[in-house]
């Protein structure tokens, strides 16, 4: 029934779309992932991570329950879309690409099978691939070795180029507009929720308005008022402000795949002195923490002295997280630069063009004076000589109290 219908076929529709970045730059990464190949003897790469193929194609796919692929071999970069999406994957694509059908199962797996032919080593991301992929993709490939890529791919992406430096410093500078928008929508009895809605829209129109061509995707602001606060990815819920509440801003805009943010503790009307002790101590580390970024600084040794400026307050046992972590192609959906987190078991040595936050949190639950969580975080790109701020939003009990 279905022998006069394609399988595979290349649905190409358009020209090419604005991208951030040259082909220079996109040549730059899928050839720094080709030596990585040939050191390890690997015929071909096929990733499958939001992270990865929006990192060497500039396209970020919509899964949506479908699979979805990239595969970079010696000469070639193509990526592997379904039907759904007609032409779009092709405009974003810096490469090739090829679109499966709908019409068998398996098509994928011919799509993968066409772009890898004689590969008897294939780098796959073993944390990305589920064992059902797995097994699907060994019954395809029969007698194909397959090799990890996701740590050696993280690693490359930890280090920002300076067309990445470009955009991350745009994502900051928009940050700090949502977070205008959203301490003018604050008030006592304003819901959580209308002031995430008034920062999320102040950053999706400068998104649109920065760039000539971008997909508006993705972008959001978790505010989050009183007990609300005690998670930093506590969802935005209806609940109303309170006068004297603590208050959570979380600034997210999303930018062709790429992540900034801005958070900070803030204040609706007044801050009790309980609270405002607490503040202020979180400050001072966040402070702290700023001056110890720079390159040649392991990570676990700044999570290190941190920790004793919170034991000598009897607040250590309060912290619910580290002290920050990489930026680049992430999201709260996918992708994480684990190997650049401000953390007791994170080794790592700072190097230049790596791009950090420092955002120290310490959560005290209800029962204790100064219930709530306080969280600061600004951003960070590691130069030679030491660290430089991005971030512009004021900062602490001088700025954030809001008294409308």
């Amino acid at each position: 029934m279905t022998e006069d219908m394609l399988h595979v076929v290349e649905w190409h529709n358009g020209e090419k779309d604005y991208s951030p970045f040259s082909d220079a730059e996109m040549s730059r990464r899928q050839d720094a992932l080709r030596r990585w190949m040939a050191e390890q003897g690997v015929d071909a790469a096929l990733l499958t991570s939001l992270q990865c193929i929006n990192y060497y194609s500039g396209w970020l796919y919509c899964s949506f329950g479908r699979k979805y692929g990239m595969v970079i071999s010696e000469m070639a970069a193509t990526t592997i879309s379904a039907g759904i999406d007609g032409g779009q994957p092709w405009r974003r694509s810096f490469g090739g690409n090829i679109t499966y059908t709908d019409w068998r199962r398996d098509n994928f797996y011919r799509a993968v099978r066409q772009l890898t032919p004689g590969v008897k080593r294939l780098a796959i991301e073993f944390d990305h691939v589920s064992i059902e992929l797995r097994q699907n993709l060994e019954a395809a490939l029969p007698g194909v070795e397959f090799v990890d890529v996701g740590k050696a791919s993280m690693w490359m992406r930890t280090i920002k180029s300076l067309e990445e430096q470009i955009l991350i410093r745009e994502g900051a500078r928009i940050c700090d507009i949502g977070g205008a928008a959203a301490v003018a929508a604050v008030g006592a009895g304003v819901p959580e929720h209308e002031v995430a809605l008034a920062a999320t829209a102040a950053m999706v129109r400068e998104i649109a308005n920065a760039f000539p061509f971008v997909e508006l995707m993705d972008s959001w602001t978790w505010f989050q008022s009183g007990i609300n606060t005690d998670g930093a990815h506590n969802p935005v819920t209806n609940k109303r402000i309170k006068s004297g509440d603590i208050l959570s801003l979380n600034c997210f805009p999303m930018i062709f795949g790429y992540y900034t943010a801005l958070e900070r503790t803030l204040f609706c009307e007044s801050v009790d002195e309980a609270s405002l002790r607490i503040w202020e101590k979180n400050v001072a580390v966040h402070r702290r923490g700023l001056e110890l970024i720079k390159p040649g600084a392991r990570c676990n040794e700044i999570a290190q002295e941190l920790n004793d400026m919170y034991r000598q307050w009897d607040l250590l046992k309060y912290r619910s997280f580290g002290y920050g972590h990489s930026f680049g192609v992430l999201s709260h959906y996918y992708g994480r630069e684990a190997g650049v987190e401000l953390r007791e078991d994170v080794d790592t040595k700072l190097q230049p063009g790596m791009v950090v936050s420092m955002e120290p949190m310490v959560m005290l639950p209800l029962g204790v004076a100064g219930a709530g969580g306080y969280r600061e975080h600004d951003i960070l790109i590691v130069t030679e000589t030491g660290a430089e701020n991005i971030t512009g939003f004021p900062l602490g009990p001088d700025h954030n109290v809001l008294r409308g």
